[in-house]
């Protein structure tokens, strides 16, 4: 299999990890947006760019692929819920049933 493919939420990912990479302080919506782009990308075949830019943005960050699943845990634990919609979060992973 080719590892130069492109996923069909490339546009509208690379826009999420290009606004995450230039934070100096991440808020809770940014750690769930990287996390999800992580579980998105790991085992997908290509975007070279879009890894990069997750290894990048977790130096930056100066925190470990665990430490981000770990805050991220604990603020879905803690009833986090996002203020945009749903939309926003194809593939995050968070349950929307009540």
């Amino acid at each position: 299999m080719s590892n130069d493919q492109t996923h069909p939420l490339h546009a509208i990912d690379k826009k999420i990890i290009d606004s995450l990479i230039s934070k100096n302080r991440p808020e809770d919506l940014d750690l769930i947006n990287l996390a999800r782009l992580i579980n998105r990308y790991d085992n997908f075949p290509g975007e070279i760019e879009i890894k990069d830019d997750i290894k990048k943005t977790l130096k930056f960050w100066n925190i470990t692929k665990d430490d981000l699943f770990s805050m991220t845990m604990n603020l879905w634990s803690n009833n986090f819920r996002p203020s945009n919609t749903t939309k926003d979060l194809v593939g995050s992973g968070f349950d929307t049933s009540n």
